[in-house]
């Protein structure tokens, strides 16, 4: 049991870290497109 508690944990933090990097990625995408004006 606490080897899969062990493993869902990890999972967590994984899942964690992969949120903020596609925050990231994402705010960072709004930065580029906003060197581009809409007509």
């Amino acid at each position: 049991m606490d080897e899969v508690m062990q493993r869902n944990a990890a999972l967590v933090e994984q899942a964690a870290a992969a949120a903020v990097s596609m925050r990231e990625q994402a705010h960072g995408l709004v930065e580029s497109a906003a060197a581009f004006q809409v007509a």
